[in-house]
C-alpha cells in the first residue's frame, strides 16, 4: 500500500506525468527531457529525482550523460505503465512532447548514420573475408533455438543487430558496449521498432553491471577478437548465467590475416576449438555444440556453453 501511494504522489503532478509518458517510449537524457519539456534543467531533475525516489522511473549513467527509462519488473512499474496508458492521447499537451520526442530522435538518427557511414568502409572490408552475415544469423539462431528466453545478453553489442534478431523470441533483452558511438546507433535502430524490452548499457566487458544468474542466454557475437584476455570475458559471461543459462560465442577460427591486426585492432587472430572449451571449463560451462561456416579466407565459428 505503501509503494503504491508513493508511486500515486510521485506522478500526481503535469510535468512528471509528462517525463512518465515520454521515458515510456525509450531512453532520454536529461538535457533531452529538458528540451522537449521547455523547462531549466535543475527543475527538470528534481521532478526526475522524485520519480526515481518512487520506483517509476530508472536512472542509469553512459559516460558523462544520465539517462532516464521507465522502470521494469516491480509495483512500482507497472503502476508507473498503468499512468502512461491511462494518459488521453488527445492531450495537447503530450501531443506537443511526442513532436519534439520526434525531433530529437530524427537528431540522433542523423548523428548515428554519420558514424555507420563514416566507418561502414572498414565494417565491409571485414566482412567480405568471411560467410555473409545472414548464414551467420540463420546458424545462431538455429542453435539458439525457438524457446522463449526470459532475460538475454548481448556482450559487445554494436550497431543492437543480435538484440534485433532475438527481439521477439525475449522478455527482457540488454545490450552492453563500451563505444557510445555504437551505443547511439544501436538505440536508434531499436527505437524505430518501439522495442521498449529491450535496453542499451554502456559497459565493460571484464566487468559488466549484470546480477550473477540473472541471464538465460548471453552472445558474444565477433567481439572476442579485441579482448586482450579472452578467458577472463568468458569467465564474466559465465557469472552472469543462470541455471542451464547458456553462452554462445560466434568467432573466428584461427587465422593468418594479420591486417586485421594492424588496420582493425583485432588483438587475437581467431581462436580453436580447445582454447574456447578449456575457456569454458574453467568458467563452470560445459561445452556443448559447436558450428563452423567456411569462408574464404576467414572460417566463423559458433560455440555454446551450458551452466550446469
Amino acid at each position: 500500500m505503501e509503494a503504491l501511494l508513493s508511486g500515486l504522489r510521485a506522478a500526481g503532478e503535469p510535468t512528471r506525468l509528462r517525463l512518465l509518458a515520454l521515458c515510456a517510449h525509450g531512453e532520454l537524457s536529461v538535457s533531452e527531457l529538458t528540451q522537449i519539456l521547455g523547462q531549466s534543467q535543475p527543475r527538470v531533475s528534481r521532478h526526475l529525482k522524485l520519480l526515481v525516489e518512487a520506483g517509476l522511473l530508472t536512472r542509469f549513467r553512459e559516460g558523462s550523460l544520465v539517462f532516464y527509462r521507465i522502470a521494469e519488473g516491480s509495483q512500482s512499474a507497472h503502476l508507473a505503465r498503468t499512468l502512461v496508458d491511462l494518459l488521453p492521447d488527445s492531450d495537447t499537451e503530450l501531443t506537443r512532447d511526442l513532436a519534439r520526442l520526434d525531433k530529437i530522435r530524427q537528431k540522433r538518427a542523423e548523428l548515428a548514420e554519420n558514424y555507420f557511414q563514416e566507418n561502414a568502409a572498414d565494417w565491409n572490408k571485414i566482412r567480405a573475408l568471411h560467410v555473409p552475415e545472414d548464414e551467420v544469423e540463420a546458424k545462431l539462431k538455429e542453435m539458439v533455438g525457438p524457446e522463449r528466453i526470459p532475460a538475454y545478453l548481448d556482450i559487445g553489442t554494436g550497431t543492437g543487430r543480435l538484440l534485433e534478431l532475438f527481439a521477439p523470441q525475449i522478455d527482457r533483452g540488454v545490450g552492453l558496449d563500451l563505444s557510445s558511438e555504437m551505443l547511439a546507433i544501436a538505440r536508434t535502430q531499436l527505437e524505430k521498432s518501439e522495442y521498449r524490452h529491450i535496453q542499451i548499457r554502456k559497459g565493460d566487458m571484464y566487468n559488466m553491471p549484470i546480477d550473477d544468474s540473472s541471464i538465460n542466454l548471453a552472445t558474444l557475437h565477433l567481439v572476442l577478437h579485441y579482448s586482450l584476455e579472452p578467458a577472463a570475458v568468458i569467465s564474466e559471461a559465465a557469472r552472469t548465467l543462470g541455471d542451464k543459462g547458456r553462452l554462445v560465442i560466434v568467432d573466428f577460427a584461427p587465422h593468418q590475416e594479420e591486417h586485421l591486426r594492424t588496420e582493425h585492432k583485432h588483438q587475437r587472430l581467431g581462436f580453436s576449438d580447445r582454447e574456447i572449451e578449456q575457456a569454458m571449463e574453467q568458467a563452470g560451462l560445459i561445452p556443448g555444440a559447436t558450428e563452423s561456416l567456411v569462408g574464404d579466407p576467414l572460417t566463423v565459428k559458433l560455440w555454446q556453453g551450458i551452466r550446469s
